[in-house]
């Protein structure tokens, strides 16, 4: 039974309501999930609240920072338990889940500590009409009590990514955990234990979304802020919500991202990004390239070595080590991509590679596997190339000029991400400051420092988190005024 978190104590929802946690790889039950009734929620708020105003209120910065490295460390020596427990709900490749999900979860609580002890705030000189010198400087607080709602695509390292900066700026939490992904949010609620982090500070409810814990928590009079990572419909409805009490969001949404292969790039290069962009835990990353413009005298090369990258995936459950591709999220979402797989048919597309189901033995065959595809002879403005599939496909579409690629790239109302690949070092900058998008990379993917900013406009998102800009969000600035009205004694 995976329970919910609440003032440092793990318990079953006061209504009784159990969901279950299924392995995409096989279908079969994980365990059983207690669902958070709203009462429940309320006292996870309260908890907060009360953490807030007590113990980790309290507490210097100093002493904050170094319970968080200590959270880090301990994700670092339980690995294997949070490894597993990411591996059973998301069916990714256990080496995926090592060297990315895990270790960037623990990550995060260092980055942020480290970026929350150095931040500087201004300071001002000036003068009073009468002459007085008058000194202004600003200072940090916490916004107070943050709902955290995360996705199930990257359960821990996106969930600590906004927790890590919450806490380390003073705040307190209460985590919604996708319904899909419940599993290492929970056992966090261990860690925290464990290194002394007070009660109440870190808090857990489970359940859904409309009528359940999603809202119960973005509805919340005693909630602060909200922060939301996943599909903008989604955010739509949390940000109408956070109109009652005018409460301050984050949101990082979705995206339908471009890589543009200029004639000129080195197509090594070029197909190892684009196979990690597009089909990387399996096509499920907000970041992932779904729409590829190849210039024409380089178009065929491209598909072909594509198609052939694609090829070379091997499915598996996660810990075969020869396996490197994961089924998708579940049966539903399987649903929705193929929905796309037989729309894209529909449109005139042809499959170079994939486009189904691929044959999985034994009870493999229950899992919610689906195929690499890359789709040719699709138009720039159909359905397939402008909508969010979250599923490891692309359309590739040739183009001629770069005035050509710049108007497709940005012909979208998403603005979350890009990747340029070229030589030519001014067309990379000038191409790239071009783009209407939160990051752009050239010549790579997913390559990322903790300290920039991260975010999309449009229907990608509102808002930038990373490094001082997450401050940002998760801290309230003041400024003090102080006029010296004596002489020098």
């Amino acid at each position: 039974m995976i329970l919910n978190f609440i003032d440092g104590q793990y318990r079953e929802g006061s209504a009784g309501r159990r969901f279950d946690d299924v392995n995409p790889v096989d279908g079969s039950l994980i365990s059983r999930v207690s669902e958070a009734s709203k009462g429940d929620v309320d006292d996870a708020v309260r908890a907060a609240r009360d953490a807030l105003a007590g113990p980790w209120g309290s507490m210097t910065l100093a002493q904050r920072c170094d319970l968080l490295y200590a959270v880090a460390a301990e994700i670092d020596r339980r690995a294997e338990d949070f490894i597993a427990a990411e591996v059973a709900d998301t069916g990714k490749p256990w080496s995926l889940a090592s060297h990315l999900d895990i270790p960037r979860g623990a990550a995060n609580f260092r980055v942020f500590a480290d970026v929350v002890r150095n931040v500087p705030t201004e300071t001002f000189t000036s003068h009073a009409p009468d002459g007085k010198p008058a000194l202004n400087y600003a200072l940090r607080r916490p916004k107070g009590v943050v709902a955290v709602v995360c996705p199930w695509n990257l359960p821990l390292l996106l969930m600590t990514w906004k927790v890590g900066p919450a806490l380390a700026c003073g705040n307190t939490v209460v985590v919604k955990p996708s319904e899909e992904t419940p599993a290492t949010a929970a056992l966090l609620g261990e860690v925290m234990n464990k290194v002394g982090v007070p009660k109440g500070v870190y808090n857990v409810v489970h359940g859904f979304g409309p009528d359940s814990a999603g809202e119960f928590l973005t509805t919340h009079p005693g909630i602060d802020a909200i922060t939301f990572t996943g599909e903008t419909r989604t955010g739509a409805a949390i940000i109408r919500a956070s109109a009652e009490g005018i409460k301050p969001v984050s949101m990082e949404l979705g995206g339908k991202n471009p890589a543009i292969v200029f004639e000129d790039a080195d197509l090594d290069v070029t197909i190892a990004g684009l196979t990690r962009s597009v089909f990387e835990n399996t096509g499920q990353v907000c970041l992932g390239t779904e729409r590829v413009y190849v210039q024409r005298p380089v178009y065929d090369a491209v598909v072909q070595k594509l198609a052939e990258a694609a090829g070379q995936l091997k499915p598996g459950r996660p810990q075969d080590k020869a396996a490197n591709f994961g089924p998708l999220i579940s049966a539903e979402h399987q649903g929705k991509v193929l929905s796309y797989y037989k729309l894209a048919m529909e449109e005139g597309g042809t499959a170079v590679c994939g486009g189904g189901i691929p044959e999985m033995p034994g009870d493999l065959k229950s899992g919610a596997w689906i195929e690499p595809t890359v789709w040719t002879g699709l138009a720039h403005g159909s359905r397939v190339a402008s909508e969010e599939i979250f599923g490891p496909c692309c359309v590739v579409i040739p183009f001629d000029t770069e005035a050509e690629a710049l108007r497709m790239a940005n012909d979208t109302p998403y603005g979350l991400a890009a990747s340029v690949y070229t030589r030519d070092i001014d067309r990379a900058h000038r191409f790239a400051a071009a783009l209407k998008v939160g990051i752009a990379w050239v010549n790579t993917w997913f390559l990322r420092d903790l300290r920039t900013p991260f975010g999309g406009s449009g229907s990608s998102g509102i808002g930038r988190e990373g490094g001082v800009h997450s401050l940002e969000f998760y801290t309230e600035l003041s400024n003090v005024c102080i006029k010296f009205n004596g002489g020098v004694q």
